[in-house]
């Protein structure tokens, strides 16, 4: 795996942040870098949920940070960013902002060497799956370090066009959150069936627990599982039937639209 040394200093300004504070922790529990070598950088100087990692370098201003470290990641609200301004020429600075474009991390840094990634929540379990696009100027042993660096959080992948993380922001960005949105309809649906809410619950978190550690490990793709159980003809089959006669594949496809195009225009929750 590729490490940069201590000397050089990798930097998350906003590094204390639910993202930011993600991808630290797994750099550090990976060995991926040196405590020494980790600078974070926020508006309080406070130092929390890093009690494990008592070297780790705080500061509250942006310049210094950006001064003792050879990588840079941006993890600050997009909103905020506005008020980021450093002097980062030289330097390669990687961006987990969700509707911050390449220009404008250039135009707010002065650096070249730009990578957009966009983790998720799951960087949190080293779950997350990371696609990030880099700029002309980035360099193959700057493409292998993001990787590598990516990879302590997850999955990652590069992708061909930045359009594309703004789509992966709606994708796979949200995390758990579409996914919850789902299993709560079915945990509803349970109660109004007479099921006592608390087992609902653990049904149906321990279902998608269960599916999806078994739809990861299998050589089916989703789309030959469904036909698969289609193909059984069972109870199954008829809800799945009944699923691919309705319009939730089309509803689905509308929500993560909405998503893309609040990406596209800039101004995204993160």
């Amino acid at each position: 795996m590729a490490r940069r040394e201590t000397a050089q200093g990798i930097g998350i300004i906003g590094g204390t942040g639910w993202l930011g504070a993600a991808i630290a922790h797994a750099l550090l529990s990976s060995n991926f870098v040196d405590p020494k070598g980790l600078w974070i950088s926020n508006r309080s100087g406070r130092r929390s949920s890093f009690e494990a990692w008592p070297d780790v370098r705080f500061t509250t201003d942006n310049q210094e940070l950006v001064d003792a470290c050879s990588t840079v990641m941006l993890s600050v609200l997009p909103q905020d960013f506005g008020g980021v301004a450093v002097d980062a020429r030289g330097q390669l600075v990687i961006s987990v902002m969700a509707g911050a474009p390449i220009e404008a991390i250039a135009r707010n840094t002065g650096a070249e060497r730009i990578v957009r990634a966009l983790p998720n929540a799951a960087a949190d379990i080293k779950l997350s799956f990371t696609p990030w696009f880099a700029a002309l100027a980035v360099t193959a042993e700057d493409k292998e370090f993001v990787q590598s660096l990516f990879g302590t959080c997850g999955r990652a992948d590069e992708v061909p066009t930045e359009d594309q993380i703004d789509y992966f922001s709606a994708l796979t960005g949200p995390g758990p959150a579409f996914v919850a949105f789902y299993m709560d309809a079915m945990i509803q649906h349970a109660v109004r069936r007479g099921v006592d809410p608390k087992i609902a619950e653990l049904a149906v978190k321990q279902l998608f627990h269960g599916a999806g550690n078994m739809l990861a490990a299998s050589d089916l793709s989703p789309a030959q599982t469904v036909r698969a159980f289609i193909d059984y003809a069972g109870t199954t089959a008829a809800g799945l039937t009944t699923f691919q006669a309705s319009s939730l594949s089309r509803d689905i496809g509308c929500g993560i639209d909405a998503a893309y195009q609040k990406a596209k225009s800039g101004m995204t929750d993160g």
